[in-house]
Protein backbone atom coordinates (compact mmCIF):
# COMPACT_ATOMS: atom_id res chain seq x y z
CA UNK A 1 0.00 0.00 0.00
CA UNK A 2 1.09 3.22 -1.08
CA UNK A 3 1.06 6.58 1.77
CA UNK A 4 0.73 10.00 1.01
CA UNK A 5 0.05 12.95 3.04
CA UNK A 6 -1.48 15.91 1.96
CA UNK A 7 -2.27 19.45 3.36
CA UNK A 8 -5.75 19.63 5.27
CA UNK A 9 -7.65 22.14 2.95
CA UNK A 10 -7.12 19.58 -0.08
CA UNK A 11 -7.06 16.17 2.48
CA UNK A 12 -10.89 17.00 3.15
CA UNK A 13 -11.60 17.75 -0.57
CA UNK A 14 -10.17 13.94 -0.78
CA UNK A 15 -12.38 12.65 2.02
CA UNK A 16 -15.20 14.24 0.75
CA UNK A 17 -14.94 12.95 -2.62
CA UNK A 18 -15.37 16.06 -4.16
CA UNK A 19 -11.50 15.83 -5.18
CA UNK A 20 -11.10 12.74 -7.12
CA UNK A 21 -7.47 13.17 -8.77
CA UNK A 22 -4.43 14.08 -6.80
CA UNK A 23 -1.71 15.42 -8.26
CA UNK A 24 1.84 14.94 -8.01
CA UNK A 25 5.39 15.00 -9.72
CA UNK A 26 5.78 11.66 -11.88
CA UNK A 27 8.67 11.02 -9.70
CA UNK A 28 10.63 7.70 -8.64
CA UNK A 29 7.88 7.50 -5.88
CA UNK A 30 4.72 7.54 -8.16
CA UNK A 31 6.41 5.52 -10.65
CA UNK A 32 5.72 2.48 -8.45
CA UNK A 33 1.85 3.23 -8.82
CA UNK A 34 -0.51 1.18 -10.43
CA UNK A 35 -4.55 1.19 -11.80
CA UNK A 36 -5.96 -1.20 -8.58
CA UNK A 37 -3.63 -0.01 -6.20
CA UNK A 38 -4.33 1.33 -2.66
CA UNK A 39 -3.26 4.48 -1.32
CA UNK A 40 -3.66 5.25 2.71
CA UNK A 41 -3.89 9.14 2.47
CA UNK A 42 -3.03 10.52 5.70
CA UNK A 43 -4.20 14.66 7.12
CA UNK A 44 -0.68 16.56 6.95
CA UNK A 45 -1.85 18.33 10.14
CA UNK A 46 -3.02 15.45 11.81
CA UNK A 47 -1.86 11.87 10.85
CA UNK A 48 -4.33 10.19 13.12
CA UNK A 49 -7.05 11.14 10.20
CA UNK A 50 -6.60 9.05 7.44
CA UNK A 51 -8.63 6.71 4.70
CA UNK A 52 -7.68 4.44 1.86
CA UNK A 53 -8.47 4.67 -1.90
CA UNK A 54 -8.34 2.84 -4.88
CA UNK A 55 -6.02 3.89 -7.70
CA UNK A 56 -8.72 3.79 -10.73
CA UNK A 57 -6.84 5.59 -13.02
CA UNK A 58 -3.61 7.36 -13.98
CA UNK A 59 -3.16 10.60 -16.03
CA UNK A 60 0.05 11.60 -17.15
CA UNK A 61 1.55 14.60 -18.87
CA UNK A 62 4.61 16.70 -19.28
CA UNK A 63 2.98 19.62 -17.20
CA UNK A 64 0.30 20.32 -14.76
CA UNK A 65 -1.09 22.92 -17.96
CA UNK A 66 -0.90 20.07 -20.13
CA UNK A 67 -2.54 18.00 -17.45
CA UNK A 68 -5.48 20.13 -17.53
CA UNK A 69 -6.03 19.45 -21.07
CA UNK A 70 -7.00 15.79 -19.68
CA UNK A 71 -8.80 16.14 -16.14
CA UNK A 72 -10.75 19.16 -15.08
CA UNK A 73 -10.00 21.43 -12.50
CA UNK A 74 -12.55 20.39 -10.28
CA UNK A 75 -11.57 17.28 -10.33
CA UNK A 76 -8.53 17.87 -8.65
CA UNK A 77 -9.96 20.77 -6.23
CA UNK A 78 -9.63 23.66 -8.14
CA UNK A 79 -12.12 26.43 -9.86
CA UNK A 80 -10.20 27.29 -12.51
CA UNK A 81 -6.74 25.79 -14.45
CA UNK A 82 -4.88 29.03 -13.35
CA UNK A 83 -5.63 28.85 -9.59
CA UNK A 84 -4.96 25.07 -9.99
CA UNK A 85 -1.31 25.93 -12.05
CA UNK A 86 -0.49 28.92 -9.63
CA UNK A 87 -0.92 25.97 -6.33
CA UNK A 88 1.09 23.42 -7.88
CA UNK A 89 3.29 25.84 -8.84
CA UNK A 90 4.27 26.38 -4.98
CA UNK A 91 4.86 22.49 -4.69
CA UNK A 92 6.20 21.77 -8.00
CA UNK A 93 8.38 24.09 -9.72
CA UNK A 94 8.08 24.03 -13.66
CA UNK A 95 11.91 22.98 -13.88
CA UNK A 96 10.91 19.74 -11.40
CA UNK A 97 7.82 19.26 -13.96
CA UNK A 98 9.99 19.10 -17.32
CA UNK A 99 12.36 16.78 -15.53
CA UNK A 100 9.78 14.58 -14.13
CA UNK A 101 6.54 15.25 -15.82
CA UNK A 102 3.36 14.97 -13.74
CA UNK A 103 0.79 12.30 -12.66
CA UNK A 104 -3.00 12.84 -11.88
CA UNK A 105 -4.03 9.87 -9.66
CA UNK A 106 -7.61 9.20 -10.19
CA UNK A 107 -9.10 7.26 -6.97
CA UNK A 108 -12.45 6.07 -5.32
CA UNK A 109 -12.26 6.23 -1.54
CA UNK A 110 -13.27 2.59 -0.59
Amino acid sequence: MHKMNVKTKYYNLLKSEKKVVELRLFDEKRKQIKIGDEILFSDSSNTNDSFTARVINLHRAESFDKLCQIITPAQAGFTSKEELITVLEEFYTPASQQKYGVLGIEIKKI
